[in-house]
């Protein structure tokens, strides 16, 4: 798992983009260079055309899904993956090489074919990510622990996201500790630092909840770091591995001391551009769907095309969010709020639909040009929901000193739920987004948006 500008991606995920690249990158110039195309003074031209290709190629074939670890997948399933990529890439990839500036140089057919290497490359991929992922380039790993907590640790790394790292070994925190994992894995036979040593180990997991009288060898482990072997504890590890902050691994200290949570006045005027510039292009290019589901709904049961709900924003403070009705007037005519449910006898059918492809969401885009909102944060929740989530929940709160947002890195990481459960998973999740959020992540989180409507994943 590696760091780039504040999140954490998958190395074997950024190994295949650039791979990716690299493909698309010589296959386009080897396209120009052995169908005999006269190039001429226009090389660099040529290089920028080819990179800007593929670099929006690659950011596709991202949005559709392509590079999520589909090992579990049918044959029928990976096939029908692939087809729905090709209905939304092939346009994409067409439009693109007829607007690049190498008409001087490329004919008409090397622009085709450079549109059926995409294909080829996008096919290739797919098949790929159905096979075991390599471990060429997985760190050797060590786990500090023999409990269940180290169980669940392993189970996380073995996990086809991650790559299917097996750890080297587990080394007991204490000779008392209740034994969970492959006893032929444990190692009690020599101190930490050789067994590190001996095995090559890159990174330490302590995988254990409470670290004060539990018997980890402090020494030992600054031993290990000041050797240059990583050592990360559980709240780093469902950190680095998961996108989340775990809940129940999560000490108020970690919040306070950790690196991230950062709110500075540059990056509420970048983010704040950002919602801007992306909300109006948004508009612009979904006015023709609004108006159709705008009619749809009046069509159906002449009611009001919008519904507007109190929402908690940030810093607690409420606002009215703007959605499409996707509900029956009457959905809470006893005045008591309730979850939306899967299969909600309340919606109507047109809101089935909007609710599957999210447009029953656009309208929030005013709310994000108001500055109530942003695209891309947790989502917000009804008063009444926080007060008792609050409640229940430690650390709630937390997802309120950033702005809440159209879609968020739990929509797109977690399925639609409506318990209070699912708002545990939901909260570990946008508290992974509060402490690291940057320009990158909330351009992933809307590729990722475009996968989830396009393959209906979580809709409700």
């Amino acid at each position: 798992m590696l760091k780039v500008l504040g999140h954490y991606l998958p190395w074997h995920v950024l190994a295949r983009i650039a791979l990716d690249l690299v493909l698309l990158i010589v296959g386009v110039v080897a396209l120009v260079v052995f169908r005999g195309e006269q190039v001429g003074p226009h090389w660099n031209t040529l290089l920028l055309s080819a990179t800007v290709f593929s670099f929006v190629m690659v950011a596709v074939n991202f949005a559709t899904g392509i590079y999520r670890p589909v090992v579990e997948d049918t044959l029928l399933t990976a096939v029908a993956r692939v087809v729905l990529a090709l209905v939304f890439v092939l346009p994409v990839a067409y439009g693109l090489v007829l607007s690049l500036p190498w008409t001087a140089f490329a004919t008409l057919s090397m622009q085709l074919a450079a549109v059926l290497l995409t294909v080829v490359v996008l096919v290739l991929r797919a098949l790929v990510n159905r096979s075991q992922v390599s471990s060429l380039f997985a760190p050797h790993i060590l786990i500090l622990g023999v409990g269940e907590e180290a169980a669940a640790v392993q189970r996380t790394l073995l996990h086809p996201e991650q790559g299917r790292v097996a750890a080297e070994g587990f080394f007991p925190a204490s000779h008392d500790e209740t034994r969970a994992v492959d006893a032929d894995k444990i190692i009690t036979d020599e101190p930490l630092l050789s067994a590190v040593k001996r095995l090559g180990i890159d990174e330490i997991i302590v995988a254990i909840h409470d670290l004060r009288g539990s018997g980890v060898p402090q020494r030992e482990l600054l031993d290990c770091k000041l050797a240059g072997v990583q050592v990360f504890d559980l709240s780093t590890f469902y950190e680095r591995v998961e996108r989340q902050v775990k809940i129940n691994s999560l000490r108020a200290g970690w919040l306070i001391y950790g690196d991230g949570f950062r709110q500075g006045v540059d990056r509420v005027i970048a983010k704040r551009c950002f919602d801007l510039f992306f909300s109006l292009l948004l508009l612009l290019a979904s006015v023709p769907i609004m108006l159709v589901t705008a009619l749809l709904i009046v069509l159906e049961d002449r009611g009001p095309v919008f519904y507007r709900q109190e929402r908690v924003g940030l810093g607690g403070e409420v606002f009215k969010v703007i959605k499409f009705r996707s509900m029956r007037i009457d959905a809470e005519k006893d005045g008591k709020p309730r979850w939306a449910t899967s299969n909600d006898d309340r919606v109507t059918r047109v809101g089935r639909v909007i609710r599957k492809l999210r447009i029953d969401e656009l309208p929030q885009l005013f709310n994000v040009l108001d500055g109530d909102m942003s695209l891309v944060g947790p989502r917000p929740e009804r008063p009444f929901f926080v007060d008792q989530l609050a409640d229940e929940i430690p650390f709630y709160g937390v997802r309120h000193c950033v702005k809440p947002g159209v879609t968020g890195w739990a929509q797109v990481r977690y399925q639609y739920g409506a318990s209070v459960d699912d708002a545990v998973q939901k909260l570990q999740y946008d508290l992974y987004y509060v402490k690291n959020h940057t320009l990158l992540l909330d351009t992933l989180v809307l590729l990722e948006t475009v996968r989830v409507v396009l393959t209906g994943a979580g809709a409700h």
